[in-house]
């Protein structure tokens, strides 16, 4: 597989720690990771390389993930991007957000901390149905 073929994953997270320890485990298993450590900058790398799948934190500081996953949505050119919320905060209403932007198909929810076996499962899900 070359570098061009692997699937590229976008990981947003206010928390450094947890974008590098994720980041270093998705690049062993040979996926193109880029990182962002805000809304603003998540929405600017979008543009800049369209990625295959985003894991988007939900509670950031400025703009959060769920005001993210809207701007995502209002663009054709980025609202089938499948994202994966990550977040410590599981409510019914929080996984209320996710189906109102991308439906059962393109989102998923997983709560902190994740199982990364179920994680990794989820990221081929969800890339696997946006190529079919």
């Amino acid at each position: 597989m070359t570098e061009e073929t692997k699937p590229k994953l976008l990981i947003v997270d206010d928390e450094p720690d947890a974008v590098l320890i994720l980041a270093k485990t998705l690049l062993a298993r040979g996926y193109n990771v880029m990182t962002a450590e805000s809304g603003l900058q998540a929405i600017n790398m979008v543009k800049m390389g369209k990625p295959d799948l985003i894991l988007l934190d939900i509670l950031m500081p400025g703009m959060d993930g769920t005001q993210v996953a809207a701007e995502l949505q209002k663009d054709p050119t980025t609202q089938n991007i499948p994202v994966i919320f990550l977040t410590c905060l599981v409510t019914k209403e929080t996984q209320e957000i996710g189906t109102q932007y991308h439906g059962a198909v393109r989102y998923s929810f997983m709560s902190k901390p994740y199982n990364l076996d179920d994680l990794l499962r989820e990221i081929d899900r969800l890339i696997g149905a946006r190529v079919q």
